[in-house]
């Protein structure tokens, strides 16, 4: 977790900065809220309380007996400006401290990010252009505003970037690189088998449990490749995205993009059957009362193959993750069905959950327990899924250590 100043200047991109505390808070960091006095124009200092979980004020004389305007500074790992105005960036540049927000940017030595906002006039002006240039030579990190509607009719550079964008671009400064230096494939979604132009076979897989895992292994240093199916999520940012549909796609992608990667993980959810042939035009209703038959055959079983064939070939990965999806059953439990798939498979960790018409498929959060081929103690997470997906990539990188620095 880290303890992050989001500084908010005065305007009407401030909107975006509430969905970027929400952000941030849902990531697990503590935030404290610095705006100008002229934003409580735009977002009044209620919703950064209620969003933040703490007290919010312009001001250098409320709660003095602290000195706010140099422990907020001092204490924070990160300051975040957004929106960031061209008034406040000449402050910054110019070094005035006039209210607690640019006391702040004074008195910290924690890396400083701006993402500014303003009409492409006032961007593009000489002495923007300057404040700009002297903050970058500072080591200030400005981000490049985007293009766009601005107030009002006008249109071109100076838009504020949409909130997830801001939060992609600084995971470099908000997470351990635990995974630096290590590149990770990983499949989401959900496959689909088609049975003629207009249908398919499929499940109930969104997607965000990979998408959840993708983020987190961005944010953990890694180089990330995403083989996606079906997605009812976005793609994150920041990762090489690959798209597949069926099971023999995915499985042509995976082993196409497998060789040289140093982790494996295999989250979509991949049909175990497909029809045996594919109409060339949509099945009909014949009359009143017949149906087709339709025909499954086996597709092939992705994660064991490739475990397997890294038997002959050094270039796959060393560490395979599987996830097994189980119900349980009269003959056992869904555990008992995950420890018999993870000897079965012979993949280096299983991430096991249950689910069912409302558990896990579709749903924000999961509940697992990861399990390990070396016979390690199983961990167990349970939480959003971007919650989850920080524990699986926590343990990917204890189990590649040796389990030195075990947190289970």
């Amino acid at each position: 977790m880290k303890r992050i100043v989001l500084g908010v200047s005065a305007g009407i991109a401030a909107y975006k900065s509430v969905l970027l505390l929400r952000l941030l808070r849902e990531a697990g960091h503590h935030v404290d809220v610095i705006p100008t006095s002229n934003v409580e124009n735009f977002v009044g200092n209620a919703t950064w309380e209620a969003l933040s979980g703490n007290p919010v004020t312009s001001s250098v004389f409320d709660a003095v007996e602290n000195v706010n305007h140099v422990r907020l500074g001092q204490m924070a790992d990160l300051v975040l400006i957004v929106p960031a105005t061209a008034d406040l960036m000449a402050k910054a540049a110019a070094g005035i401290a006039d209210d607690l927000l640019t006391g702040t940017l004074l008195a910290t030595r924690a890396p400083v990010v701006m993402a500014p906002a303003m009409h492409t006039e006032m961007w593009q002006h000489p002495a923007t252009v300057d404040n700009v240039a002297t903050l970058r030579e500072r080591g200030v990190r400005v981000i490049e505003p985007a293009s766009g509607r601005l107030t009002g009719k006008d249109s071109g550079p100076g838009r504020l970037p949409e909130p997830e964008e801001i939060f992609a671009s600084i995971q470099d400064l908000l997470s351990d690189p635990i995974l630096a230096g290590t590149s990770v494939l990983i499949t989401a979604g959900g496959t689909r088998e088609p049975l003629d132009p207009v249908r398919f076979l499929g499940n109930r897989s969104s997607g965000r449990q990979g998408v959840a895992l993708a983020e987190a292994a961005r944010a953990a240093g890694a180089e990330v490749t995403l083989i996606v199916t079906h997605l009812e999520v976005p793609v994150p940012h920041g990762v090489h995205v690959v798209h597949a549909s069926s099971a023999l796609e995915l499985r042509e992608a995976v082993f196409e993009h497998a060789p040289g990667k140093d982790v494996l993980i295999m989250n979509a959810a991949v049909a175990d059957f497909r029809p045996a042939t594919i109409e060339n035009s949509k099945i009909k209703k014949r009359d009143e009362h017949s149906a087709p038959v339709i025909e499954l055959v086996r597709n092939p079983d992705i994660l064991a193959e490739i475990v397997q064939a890294r038997g002959g070939n050094d270039e796959l990965p060393r560490f395979i993750v599987g996830f097994a999806a189980e119900t349980g059953d009269e003959q056992g439990s869904v555990l008992d069905y995950g420890r018999a798939k993870l000897e079965r498979k012979g993949c280096e960790m299983l991430v096991v959950n249950e689910v069912g018409a409302t558990l896990t498929f579709g749903e924000e959060t999961n509940a697992i327990q990861v399990l390990f081929a070396d016979g390690h103690e199983s961990v167990q997470a349970a939480g959003s899924k971007l919650e989850v997906a920080r524990v699986v990539i926590e343990q990917i990188s204890h189990a590649t250590k040796g389990h030195a620095d075990d947190i289970s």
